[in-house]
């Protein structure tokens, strides 16, 4: 039998991103982003921000769509915890919101400090009522954002894109 390759889908998600016309993206520095962010940063049409706390992404979110401007944020599982009262303001708002988050805590997971906020990530962001999607393979991933950005662009919702720790692979210290 023969394997079809998997897709470059940090490539791709770049070009989801682009069709939607995201223009600012946000992030904290993350291994299972790192292809993503390069080519977000290298787009000379893509405004990039580092942020030192994932809730900030929450507020710049926000205040790019009041500006007109569509936002993505890019964080890891373990940040997701820091954004929970934050993330009352887009809900109660109904500010669109995109929220990439790469998991820990679950396949071959080294570090038990991630085991507590991965195991919770889904639950925290349902229970303040953004909506979770979630990947774990190459193409789920890029047809799963691709989804996001017309639910959270068109219809105003608060969406959160859950990418699989096994898709990103074990990490290696």
């Amino acid at each position: 039998m023969e394997r079809t390759a998997e897709p470059d889908w940090p490539a791709e998600l770049h070009g989801v991103f682009r069709r939607a016309r995201v223009a600012h993206v946000s992030y904290v520095p993350d291994a299972g982003h790192t292809a993503l962010i390069d080519r977000c940063i290298a787009d000379a049409d893509m405004l990039t921000t580092v942020l030192t706390t994932e809730e900030e992404g929450i507020a710049i979110a926000a205040g790019a769509w009041l500006g007109g401007t569509r936002s993505a944020i890019l964080m890891q599982s373990s940040g997701v915890g820091n954004c929970i009262n934050m993330l009352s303001l887009p809900v109660i708002a109904r500010v669109p919101l995109l929220m990439l988050v790469t998991m820990r805590g679950e396949w071959a997971e080294f570090n038990p400090w991630q085991n507590p906020m991965g195991q919770a990530t889904e639950a925290s962001l349902r229970a303040i009522g953004v909506t979770v999607l979630r990947a774990d393979t190459a193409r789920d991933v890029v047809e799963t954002v691709d989804q996001a950005t017309t639910m959270a662009y068109d219809g105003d919702q608060q969406i959160a894109v859950l990418i699989g720790q096994r898709l990103l692979g074990k990490k290696q210290w």
